[in-house]
């Protein structure tokens, strides 16, 4: 359908798990790149397309090396991929190998599927792409990966090819998961590309809801800020924590009180050692959500004076005051930004307009401009560093276009942040 000057295909249930396991294996603008783009649903329906996972193994044998080898196939629907299974001296090695990178892009891809942090790396000094993954990263993947390499481990010793001590070790990671912090959980962390997925699962029913009620006394809100999924038979449920209840977690880390504040502040630093666990791009995304988080409220916005360029040009920006308000319009819930600044000395009130739109609710704010235009983008990037869009009409007028991204940087200032996270509370689905 068409949305103005966009269109929108809609895929829903099993289509839309399909649909999104091929663009994830094949690659797809929506979960790429920049952050305002990526469809967070689209990105959950990939996660849950990862239960369509066959996971197996065989030929488990000694190399000419004495190393203990098998053979791993994990495969999701039209496409299966084999991987070689070493068990080391001192870790558990899952590789590929391939002198076509796109095929190892492929391979890669589909291990992080199966919950495995994996990166494509070219071997020094020739034309060979390689996938590799170890026991920690390993065994922070989906328990169907996990259960085959704990059946390779326990055919090996009982086959006298390993030592008892050592296979108890990686068994007791394999077979549980990684957990980091007494008490918590274990919740896995990922990167379904670009969106950062934090979920803890388990096929008990009690479990799920003691996770959810333990983030509910945290402040946190279903729905909101995290979902949950009840296990159905013997498939599995979840709680996962949405970007949104990270950030307001970080929040609350910072500005909460007593217990609370003590509580969320152990929770996030256990989700960034899952992340670190998980590898570099999951903790570098996970530590700019938490940042952003708890960096709202912290700037005041009356006073506020920074130099920006913007196309070639300098202008010095001066902050008077500043307010956000929501307002009912044609049965809908806006949010308005006012602002009065200086720039380059001349004074200008300026208003800025948020309302839900398309079939995801994104947040879009829209202003129209004609020659003040140049000033109000230099407000706009000084303000939360960000340039917003610039679309000139038909008619002479300019219109600008701001995104989820400058409203996170319209939130770190405290005249603001309240109401604009009442605003997304109201109108988030």
């Amino acid at each position: 359908m068409r949305v103005g000057s966009m269109f929108q295909v809609v895929v829903s249930s099993s289509g839309a798990v399909r649909l999104a396991g091929l663009y994830f294996l094949y690659g797809f603008p929506l979960l790429e790149g920049d952050e305002r783009v990526i469809n967070h649903k689209l990105a959950e329906a990939v996660e849950l397309g990862a239960e369509g996972l066959s996971v197996s193994w065989d030929g488990l044998r000694k190399t000419k090396g004495g190393r203990v080898a098998a053979d791993l196939t994990i495969s999701e629907t039209s496409i299966a991929v084999k991987y070689n299974v070493y068990l080391r001296r001192d870790d558990i090695l899952l590789q590929f190998r391939s002198t076509d990178r796109s095929h190892a892009e492929l391979v890669a891809r589909l291990l992080r599927l199966a919950g495995v942090g994996a990166e494509v790396r070219k071997e020094d000094g020739r034309d060979v792409w390689r996938v590799e993954a170890t026991t920690d990263k390993l065994a922070a993947g989906h328990e169907k990966l996990r259960k085959a390499l704990a059946e390779i481990v326990k055919t090996a010793r009982s086959n006298g090819w390993m030592e008892a001590d050592k296979a108890e070790g990686w068994l007791e990671k394999l077979e549980g998961g990684l957990t980091l912090r007494e008490g918590w959980p274990k919740y896995q962390l990922r990167l379904v590309e670009g969106a950062l997925v934090v979920r803890y699962q388990s096929t008990n029913s009690g479990n799920i809801e003691r996770e959810a009620q333990r983030l509910r006394q945290m402040g946190l809100k279903e729905g909101r800020h995290f979902t949950v999924k009840m296990p159905e038979g013997d498939r599995y449920g979840y709680v996962r924590i949405l970007r949104e209840g990270l950030a307001y977690a970080a929040w609350l880390s910072v500005h909460g009180t007593g217990r609370q504040r003590e509580l969320v502040a152990e929770f996030v630093k256990y989700i960034l050692q899952r992340a670190k666990e998980a590898g570099e791009k999951v903790y570098e995304k996970a530590k700019e959500i938490v940042e952003e988080g708890g960096a709202r409220g912290s700037l005041k916005l009356e006073g506020f004076e920074k130099e920006v360029e913007v196309d070639g040009r300098r202008h010095v920006v001066k902050v008077i005051d500043g307010k956000a308000v929501k307002e009912k319009q044609n049965g809908k819930t806006l949010l308005r930004i006012r602002i009065t600044v200086e720039v380059d000395g001349v004074r200008r009130e300026y208003t800025i307009t948020y309302s839900r739109r398309g079939g995801d609710n994104a947040a879009l704010g829209f202003a129209y401009a004609r020659a003040d235009a140049e000033r109000l983008g230099a407000v706009i990037k000084a303000l939360t560093g960000r340039r917003p869009g610039v679309y000139r009409m038909k008619n002479g007028k300019i219109m600008i276009v701001y995104y989820e991204g400058h409203l996170k940087g319209f939130m770190r200032y405290t005249e603001l942040a309240d109401a604009i996270t009442k605003w997304l509370e109201e109108t988030g689905r």
